[in-house]
C-alpha cells in the first residue's frame, strides 16, 4: 500500500547522497565552507560540475564573486565536521576554527581547499542558473586531485576510502564492503 506523502519532500527520494565541502573565498582571502548535498555531475567534456545553493547562503554570494569553488569529497570519519559546517553559518563562525579540518593551497586556483578530503574539483565558474529557490552553479573542472589508492579502476576503493551519505533528517551514513561488479 503507499500513502500519500508532502511534496515538499520529494527530494529526500534522491537520498542517500554524498555530502560534501564546497570551499569559497572573498577578497580578503577568507575561506567559507559550506556542506552541500544538491549536487550532481553535468558534462564530461567539458567536464562541468553543478552545485546547487540558496540565494541567502554566503557561500552564493562567495562563489558570484570569486567566480571559482572548490569540492572537496570527504571520508565518513569528518561527518561531525561536514555536518557542523551545514549547521553554522560562516557570517557567525569562521568554521574552520570550530572542526578537525585543515586548509592547503589549490594547485590550479585562489580558494583554498580541505586537507582532508580524499579528493578535490577546483572549478572555474562557468555558468549560474537560478531554478525555483535555489541557484545552480556549474563550475569548470580545472583540475581533480585524489588520494593515492582512494581509487582503483576509477572505483572507489571501498576499503581505503569511505564517503559520508546524507540521508536527510540530520542523519548520515557510509558504505560496507560488500559491492557488485557487472
Amino acid at each position: 500500500m503507499k500513502t500519500k506523502a508532502a511534496i515538499g519532500s520529494y527530494y529526500h527520494l534522491a537520498f542517500p547522497i554524498q555530502a560534501m565541502l564546497v570551499t569559497c573565498q572573498n577578497q580578503e582571502n577568507e575561506t567559507n565552507i559550506i556542506t552541500l548535498a544538491w549536487h550532481t555531475p553535468i558534462s564530461k567534456k567539458p567536464p562541468l560540475y553543478g552545485i546547487s545553493i540558496a540565494p541567502s547562503r554566503l557561500s552564493h554570494q562567495l562563489i558570484e564573486k570569486a567566480k571559482e569553488f572548490v569540492i572537496n569529497f570527504m571520508p565518513y570519519e569528518f561527518t561531525q565536521d561536514i555536518h557542523y559546517c551545514g549547521t553554522h553559518s560562516g557570517r557567525k563562525f569562521r568554521k574552520i576554527d570550530h572542526t578537525h579540518l585543515h586548509f592547503e593551497a589549490s594547485d590550479t586556483i585562489q580558494t583554498l581547499r580541505i586537507k582532508e578530503a580524499y579528493a578535490h574539483l577546483e572549478c572555474r565558474l562557468d555558468s549560474q542558473h537560478t531554478i525555483g529557490d535555489h541557484t545552480l552553479f556549474i563550475g569548470e573542472i580545472l583540475d581533480l586531485c585524489i588520494e593515492d589508492h582512494a581509487y582503483e579502476n576509477s572505483i572507489l576503493n571501498n576499503s581505503m576510502m569511505k564517503p559520508s551519505f546524507y540521508l536527510g533528517h540530520n542523519t548520515y551514513a557510509t558504505i560496507d564492503e560488500g559491492q557488485q561488479r557487472f
